[in-house]
């Protein structure tokens, strides 16, 4: 079976990011954001899939073990992307300089201060980041530092002007603590900014005083650690302490990368090589004179809102707008939310609804990621206090959100609120909500069952879909979703929801052999996959089959695609699409069949291994017509970005679709469908 390496699809999404870097239809400042997003997601792809890699390299070497895929030819393609990628990095960053400097704003170092600039940044200095600096001096020091994951660390060198001899010092910037960038007073007009790397630069003859010197050289680096939780098996330890001590254990992972100025001079770059015990090998990558451009999503827009995408107003739900009750309203028509089109505060009004009413009896919430300040954690709170049994299931494990899931645990279990940590060995990756409540004729309830998580941060760039219900064959299988999470080993029978580990694949090989079934019957058989990633490799292979029998394809696939549309078996019937744009494409939505019989699902489950087969997910079929009919709309309206749209290819061009006569740009046109009806 013809596919295409995860990693290197990967690397491929990252590359569309970039494409969005550069492309003028994006506000200047928004395009310096996505060579943000761009660097924290390659951050983020060293730390867990570049330290799996190298962790199957050991064990190749150590073991002889054969494997599918040799892993160091894996790598050295990894390091052959990511060096070019990093060029071109350079060159997109270096253009949209220029085309700042066009628009009068000029970003600046410590070497082309005016007097009033100087002065300005010196007193920036002393009152904001002198008390938050301390130097190291390495000369003396019997253990070299440990030193943080993805931080940015100015390496100085200098003489001491009494010794004579040459001294090192390690500055930590502490970007994490302040702005990266300081907007400077304006001059003749002109806007400037200055990176805190340089404000920093400015000042080390304050820093160093005692040494009685100028002359200083300076360049930054960081390092990236594996970030792979490493959980024991101690039976007697409990999973919460068991994950206090891997998040520890990760903190102090091994040196994946490091990255490099280019200017520093070769004895300084051996010296720190030799310092961290690390070999010069793929993983060592000399770059520019700034690092950690993850900092640039919070690039400052100085105030110019033609710098910035066009805010636009959540759009209200007719069906829920002014309604005095949200329950009420949806106990009688179903209905759909689409973020960030449409206002998540409808989500955060229903469960505060919930918490006050005299008739609602208990809330179950699975929580997987959540904004700082959680307005969903303060309603769900509210219930508890309100007499309310409130159930919440949290996944410690959620990645790089474990520490702020344990405090979240923590809070919870100490306001009473009926808390379960996920189920042994499964990721709990649902979106479910469950209210059920006093109404004529005995208890009834509602539930909601999305694609994203309840987190109002991500809520208003992330783009989900929501579905609340009261019909109670959704609301009673969400139920015996929240008995099988507590006890995933018991059997469960599931009609209507499809249900990861045991239910969701057998379910989605089924609907596909239905439609080749139709094909080879003459019929128009079809199937639609819009997610995040497509990898399994049983669903790809079922995909192929599908295509050689007649069955069309439509894929919309925003990171990953192992599949390769040019297979010759797939007889042209699988078109796959990428879409990158304003909003993170996060939704998932299956289709399966042409009207009447047309079958349509969103899901919180990627095509994906580990979310068929090791995490609770859940996708719920939408069978109120209307909301098919929307739902539709918004597929088609997906499939016809010829401004946004990418195409998949064997050898990831990412060439942009082209389709002949008007641009349509998917997330303009789909908030105009939504403001019209």
């Amino acid at each position: 079976m013809k596919s295409i390496n995860r990693e290197i699809s990967w690397l491929s999404f990252n590359e569309r990011v970039l494409q969005e870097a550069e492309d003028p239809i994006n506000p200047l400042v928004e395009r310096m954001r996505f060579l943000g997003i761009f660097s924290n997601n390659l951050d983020e792809f060293f730390r867990v899939r570049v330290a799996t890699i190298r962790r199957l390299i050991k064990l190749q070497r150590k073991t002889k073990v054969v494997l599918p895929e040799s892993p160091q030819r894996i790598m050295n393609h990894i390091h052959e992307t990511v060096m070019r990628q990093q060029q071109r990095f350079t060159k997109v960053y270096s253009k949209i300089n220029k085309e700042l400097e066009e628009q009068g704003i000029f970003i600046t170092n410590e070497k082309k201060l005016s007097e009033t600039q100087r002065t300005f940044v010196e007193k920036y200095y002393l009152d904001k980041v002198e008390p938050l600096l301390v130097p190291i001096m390495l000369k003396n020091l019997k253990k070299f530092p440990y030193l943080d994951d993805d931080v940015n660390y100015l390496f100085v060198g200098f003489k001491d002007a009494q010794t004579k001899t040459f001294q090192y010092s390690l500055i930590e910037i502490p970007s994490d603590q302040l702005s990266r960038f300081l907007v400077l007073p304006e001059r003749k007009g002109k806007k400037f900014i200055i990176y805190l790397d340089d404000i920093i630069r400015h000042n080390l003859p304050r820093i160093f005083k005692i040494f009685d010197t100028s002359e200083f050289e300076s360049h930054v680096f960081k390092i990236t650690r594996d970030a792979e939780l490493d959980l024991d098996d101690d039976i007697v330890v409990g999973f919460y302490d068991k994950l206090k001590k891997g998040l520890e254990k990760r903190k102090k992972g091994e040196p994946l990368r490091f990255i490099y100025d280019r200017e520093m001079p070769e004895t300084s770059v051996q010296y720190l090589l030799k310092k961290m015990n690390l070999a010069a090998e793929e993983n060592i990558i000399p770059g520019e004179r700034y690092h950690n451009f993850k900092d640039f999503m919070k690039f400052p827009n100085f105030g110019d809102e033609s710098l910035v995408y066009k805010r636009n107003q959540p759009l209200i739900h007719k069906y829920l707008e002014g309604q005095k009750s949200i329950i009420e309203a949806v106990a009688k028509k179903d209905v759909l939310l689409h973020y960030p089109f449409q206002n998540f505060d409808y989500i955060i009004d229903l469960l505060r609804e919930a918490a006050i009413s005299p008739l609602v009896k208990s809330i179950k919430v699975t929580i997987y990621r959540l904004a700082s300040d959680s307005k969903v954690i303060n309603a769900l709170i509210n219930a508890v206090k309100n007499g309310k049994l409130v159930t919440v299931i949290i996944e410690l494990q959620a990645r790089f959100d474990e520490e702020a899931n344990l405090q979240w645990a923590k809070t919870l279990t100490d306001e009473g609120v009926r808390l379960i940590l996920g189920s042994p060995g499964l990721k709990i990756h649902s979106k479910l909500i469950l209210i059920e409540y006093k109404a004529k004729g005995g208890r009834k309830s509602i539930a909601h069952i999305g694609t994203g998580n309840f987190h109002e941060g991500t809520a208003n760039v992330y783009s989900d879909i929501s579905l609340l219900t009261a019909k109670t064959e959704i609301t009673d299988e969400v139920e015996k979703v929240f008995r099988f999470i507590e006890k995933p080993y018991v059997a469960t029978k599931f009609n209507h929801l499809l249900v990861s580990p045991r239910y969701t694949r057998n379910s989605l090989i089924r609907m596909v052999d239905d439609q080749i079934a139709i094909a080879e019957e003459g019929g128009d058989g079809y199937v639609l996959v819009k997610s995040n990633s497509l990898m399994d490799e049983e669903m790809i292979e079922k995909l192929y089959e599908a295509a050689e029998k007649g069955v069309k394809i439509d894929l919309i696939i925003r990171g990953i695609c192992s599949i390769v549309p040019e297979e010759p078996r797939a007889n042209g019937n699988i078109r796959a699409i990428s879409i990158l744009d304003k909003y993170l494409e996060h939704a998932r939505v299956f289709i399966f069949g042409k009207e009447p019989n047309r079958l349509i699902y969103i899901s919180s489950a990627d095509w994906m291994t580990r979310n068929l087969d090791r995490r609770i997910e859940v996708a719920t079929p939408i069978y109120d017509e209307d909301l098919k009919a929307e739902l539709v709309d918004f597929i088609n309206i997906q499939l016809s970005d010829n401004v946004k749209g990418r195409l998949f290819d064997e050898n990831m061009k990412n060439e942009y679709v082209r389709i002949e006569g008007k641009k349509h740009r998917s997330q303009v046109d789909f908030y105009n469908y939504l403001k019209n009806k």
